[in-house]
């Protein structure tokens, strides 16, 4: 399988010395590009500078934002200041940024739905996607979706690494978002998943590895990394009844589309 892209990785999560043999066997697995996302906000310039591993035969893009999971140690809630540091080519999007109920304690809530519209506002501003993070908050994460297309208008956004019930993919479908599946796809345990992963329209669907975590099967056990996607494509590819191949050319531009700035 050739041209996939890995929408979502954590390349700051491997020691830099690592990282070249790491893309050479992406690039042996078909991967032809990738984005490394950002978690915090005050490492921006860590994720830019990650770019610099970019080359002509396989890209490196990232992101900037602030996962839910830090949002205590934000101090950034001015969009116009997510604005300023995303005011960059080598920045393709926002976040990752939304609503995590697992970790989150019950008081951190309110800090983190905060925080979540301050990246809306961004990246609506920039017309940049938002990469958003969900986990056990789905009720919320589609009323604040709702809201803020209803007070403000549309504004990209990918629902990623998606692992959420049926209804809050359909609210992200009807409001024009993408949803991306991990290796959590390719998990004996994941079938509700995977009937989700069949209802999603062929033009809203990406791939990606959320590396180092989540390894997809068969390589469970193991540091995830971005030739891993193949994997998640293929298995995504067998359960639609399509050619790894048209797999691979459908996510790849599903991901230029939404992700308009790399290039």
């Amino acid at each position: 399988m050739t041209g996939l892209i890995d929408s979502h990785c954590h390349l700051d999560h491997f020691p830099d010395e690592a990282i070249p043999d790491l893309l050479d066997r992406a690039k042996q697995a078909g991967v032809e590009g990738m984005v490394t996302i950002g978690t915090r906000l005050s490492r921006a310039a860590q994720q830019k500078d990650l770019t610099r591993f970019d080359r002509p035969d396989l890209r490196v893009w990232c992101t900037v934002g602030t996962h839910p999971d830090h949002v205590d140690e934000c101090t950034i809630s001015d969009p116009a200041d997510i604005v300023a540091l995303a005011d960059d080519p080598r920045v393709v999007g926002i976040g990752e940024s939304g609503l995590d109920y697992f970790h989150g304690a019950p008081e951190v809530r309110p800090l983190q739905q905060a925080r979540f519209r301050a990246h809306i506002a961004a990246a609506r501003r920039m017309d940049l996607p938002l990469v958003i993070h969900a986990r056990d908050a789905d009720s919320d994460m589609a009323e604040i979706l709702r809201d803020e297309i209803a007070a403000h208008g549309p504004f990209r956004f990918l629902l990623h690494c998606f692992a959420s019930g049926p209804d809050l993919a359909r609210t992200g479908l009807e409001l024009g978002g993408y949803v991306s599946f991990s290796g959590i796809l390719t998990f004996p345990r994941s079938e509700a998943l995977r009937d989700i992963a069949l209802s999603i329209p062929e033009d809203r669907l990406l791939v990606e590895t959320d590396s180092p975590y989540l390894a997809p099967v068969p390589q469970r056990g193991k540091k995830n990394e971005p030739a891993f996607v193949a994997h998640t494509a293929r298995r995504l590819a067998e359960l639609r009844e399509v050619p790894p191949e048209r797999l691979a050319e459908v996510t790849t531009a599903n991901f230029h589309r939404l992700f308009s700035r790399a290039s």
